[in-house]
């Protein structure tokens, strides 16, 4: 893996404890334990075990991470990488072969009423419908009707227009706008 100018490496045989707080890059082949905070990338090589909580912009994982991570653009754990933890970034890539266990929050998605419409365009399924039920109206007191009406009205009705109308079907919720993307090597 190439090494940008302005990258720090820790170095295989070096162990960090603490607070570390930066504005480049950092290559991780050694040990950072406690808290990680960067305005740019961070790389976790597979020599690498970072057991802290993260604040990154990019963060590429093919070491080993405990810890929650949060980044403001993408996390990618890589075909070695391995990670235990909640990951939280608008664009995350968990390749195949790599071993994650905790929560994954892409922020939030917006399905607003003027979305529904477009979103069932592009669903591969067809959007459930309620199905039309007859409304049933009051049946009227016998005083308020006439003699005859009330012979009439209050004959044998089917049991079925006297049942209440069953609750609404579902409506399918169509597509997500984020993905998770999966490399398949």
């Amino acid at each position: 893996m190439a090494i940008s100018e302005g990258s720090t490496i820790i170095g295989e045989s070096i162990l960090i404890n603490g607070n570390l707080n930066g504005d480049e890059d950092l290559t991780v082949r050694g040990r950072v334990e406690g808290t990680l905070t960067l305005t740019k990338t961070l790389v976790v090589e597979p020599t690498g075990v970072v057991k802290a909580e993260v604040q990154v912009k990019n963060c590429i994982i093919s070491g080993a991470v405990v810890g929650n991570v949060t980044a403001t653009e993408s996390v990618e754990i890589t075909k070695e990488g391995r990670m235990v933890g909640d990951i939280s970034s608008p664009r995350v890539i968990i390749v195949d072969g790599a071993t994650f266990r905790g929560r994954i929050d892409m922020g939030d998605v917006d399905v607003g009423e003027a979305d529904r419409p477009a979103l069932a365009r592009t669903s591969s399924r067809p959007a459930l419908r309620t199905p039309s039920r007859p409304t049933l109206q009051p049946r009227p007191e016998p005083s308020e009707l006439s003699e005859d009406e009330s012979k009439e009205s209050l004959a044998e009705k089917p049991a079925a227009a006297l049942k209440p109308p069953a609750p609404p079907v579902p409506v399918a919720m169509g597509a997500v706008k984020r993905k998770v993307i999966v490399r398949r090597k």
